[in-house]
């Protein structure tokens, strides 16, 4: 598995900005920028891969979900705080996402930067443009080298939001392709027994993480808002 990035936090939107599906906050700490998700349902999973069901129907409240994968800058800030520790090494410049970071990493910068690691369910609704029925960010167009950072369009992660084509309807870049994201639930080679309201799935526990988006090192069909 190539090294995932810390991911696109979230945070809870306060009732005023989660009415609009496109507001957006002022940047936060280490400068992470905010953009509202509104509240709603959608079908979560795909008949795709064995482990993306069943689908099943989950309901969501409003949150805030950053627009970025964390970069290397925004990493470097909390560890010169004092909060976070050093990932392995560096790649790239300040607005390369921060890689070589595992789990435990990316919860404590999370929680640093005023926000949390999403839900599965968070990641996947904001991926799908706050729940449509989209196979990939942008929609049912295939992944291409205009849209996201995936095999063949690059020897490694590009910086963030160069692909703004695959953006969402809600402005969130990189969803697709360029480096993994971590998100807070465990792992289960199923969606039996999920939760449908959004929450974390963390009973019963697994043994590794969940993460999500694919990289640039795998091809379309990884990165898939269902993937």
């Amino acid at each position: 598995i190539e090294p995932s990035a810390v991911a696109e936090l979230v945070k809870y939107a306060p009732e005023s900005l989660a009415k609009s599906a496109r507001g957006r906050v002022a940047a936060g700490k280490a400068g992470i920028q905010w953009i509202s998700i509104p509240d709603g349902s959608f079908m979560m999973g795909s008949e795709y891969g064995s482990n993306e069901k069943p689908v099943h129907r989950v309901a969501l409240k409003s949150f805030q979900m950053a627009k970025t994968e964390v970069t290397n800058k925004q990493y470097r800030a909390c560890v010169e705080a004092g909060v976070c520790s050093a990932p392995d090494s560096y790649v790239g410049g300040d607005s390369q996402p921060v890689v070589n970071v595992d789990w435990e990493q990316a919860r404590k910068f999370s929680e640093w930067a005023g926000g949390r690691l999403p839900t599965e369910a968070e990641w996947e609704y904001a991926a799908k443009g706050a729940g449509k029925e989209y196979k990939f960010p942008w929609g049912n167009e295939a992944a291409t080298c205009e849209r996201a950072v995936i095999s063949g369009c690059a020897s490694g992660a590009a910086p963030i939001c160069s692909k703004v084509a695959g953006n969402t309807i809600q402005g969130l870049c990189d969803m697709a392709g360029n480096v993994w994201e971590w998100t807070q639930d465990w792992y289960h080679d199923s969606y039996n027994g999920a939760p449908s309201d959004g929450n974390a799935w963390e009973s019963p526990a697994g043994s590794i993480r969940v993460f999500r988006g694919g990289s640039w090192f795998p091809g379309a069909g990884d990165v898939r808002s269902a993937n």
